[in-house]
């Protein structure tokens, strides 16, 4: 019913930037009625919510990536983008873009792992 993509993971340096992408293939409903969020897994670490949008369509970030990291989402190309700047070492990690169906009754997820949708992964390593 939805499948993720994501790119733009790699190495970097302390204080570099990259952009990851997540590219959406929906076979019901329409991009914009999915919640949309990044997510992030550090080795020996439980999963982690960084960014996301909510029901009204406004942003929420993680306290340890607020003023670094941006999220967007264009819904004529059913892609999610996260731009990362300042990049620190603890934010090494597997990056994952994630969906749910938005309903009537029931707000986004936000940063709660309760995603129904999620991408493969990509690797984010960034050295000190």
């Amino acid at each position: 019913q939805v499948r993720l993509v994501e790119s733009g993971g790699g190495s970097v340096q302390s204080g570099g930037s990259l952009r990851l992408s997540c590219a959406a293939s929906i076979s019901r409903y329409t991009y914009s009625q999915y919640c949309m969020g990044w997510f992030r897994q550090a080795p020996g670490k439980e999963r982690e919510g960084v960014a996301a949008f909510d029901e009204d369509g406004r942003v929420i970030y993680a306290d340890s990536v607020k003023g670094r990291f941006t999220i967007s989402r264009d819904n004529a190309k059913n892609t999610l983008y996260l731009q990362m700047n300042t990049l620190k070492p603890e934010d090494t990690a597997k990056y994952y873009c994630v969906a749910d169906l938005e309903l009537p009754w029931a707000p986004c997820p936000k940063l709660r792992n309760e995603y129904n949708y999620w991408g493969q992964g990509t690797q984010v390593t960034v050295s000190s």
